[in-house]
């Protein structure tokens, strides 16, 4: 009479498909394992010299993960309920020998299977006691157990703030922006960029620090701007010691203007002296 099947099977699985190499040698370090808790199994498969023990850790840990997150149980009372290896299709390949023969090679390859499950409540007993019989074993099961609520409480919250319907978010964003106004970069009237670079809701006019000039939206540079702070109106960029485009350029030619104004009095003077 077979065995059950595998969906009939109880606890969590962990399944991994095409491991090249035969199912016997899998089976050989399976059997080190079956019925062994989850941490004893897998410091058994840590110091295991075989290759076959370095996947089959991979699926303990898979199958104790599932566990945890899935049907959130704890991982100090899992224990392999359940492990075995079957056989998956053979590669076969060809070797050219003596006299124009040839030796087939078979390449085997397996399926295992890593089932965990709880202890039963008698078997769960017998380890407390004998965690409590040992000096200091008390206080580490306590962290473990806090661990392991922590973690459920975490997954808990995640999953409700996914489920949480999209319109709970939906707020007048009015106080936002009399927040960003008062606790802008330049006072009111000014906010920073967003996270993506782009402009706050009503703070059309960019302005460039490095420039000190202020660009509005009409403007043929606006585009190639790059701002590092975002005014409301063209009043708020000047009181914080912003010019618009051309502006600075007018002012140096009026500079450049008035030296020649002042010479020619002097010259004026000059020349009347050297008449006199």
């Amino acid at each position: 009479m077979t065995g059950p099947k595998l969906n009939e099977r109880p606890g969590t699985k962990c399944l991994v498909r095409y491991v090249r190499m035969s199912a016997g040698k899998a089976r050989e370090v399976l059997e080190l394992i079956r019925g062994k808790d989850v941490l004893e199994a897998d410091e058994i498969l840590r110091f295991c010299p075989r290759d076959a023990a370095i996947v089959i850790r991979k699926a303990l840990a898979s199958a104790v993960a599932n566990a945890e997150h899935n049907d959130g149980q704890v991982r100090d009372e899992l224990v392999v309920s359940a492990c075995f290896a079957d056989e998956g299709p053979t590669l076969k390949r060809w070797r050219p020998r003596a006299r124009g023969r040839a030796t087939r090679i078979r390449k085997r390859t397996c399926h295992i299977t890593v089932i965990v499950s709880r202890m039963s409540e008698r078997e769960l007993e017998i380890r407390r006691k004998a965690e409590e019989s040992r000096p200091g074993a008390r206080a580490g099961r306590r962290t473990a157990q806090a661990a392991a609520e922590a973690r459920r409480r975490r997954v808990a919250q995640s999953r409700a703030a996914a489920s949480a319907p999209a319109a709970e978010h939906d707020h007048d964003h009015e106080h936002e922006h009399a927040a960003a106004d008062e606790t802008g970069p330049y006072g009111p009237g000014s906010a920073a960029p967003n996270d993506d670079g782009s402009a706050p809701d009503g703070f059309p006019i960019k302005g460039n620090e490095d420039s000190m000039r202020y660009h509005t939206p009409d403007s043929q540079w606006y585009t190639q701007t790059v701002a590092e702070v975002y005014f409301a109106t063209v009043e708020d960029a000047e009181a914080a010691g912003f010019v618009a485009p051309g502006s600075t350029d007018a002012q140096e030619n009026e500079a450049d203007e008035t030296p020649d104004s002042d010479e020619t009095p002097d010259s004026a003077a000059s020349d009347a002296e050297g008449e006199n």
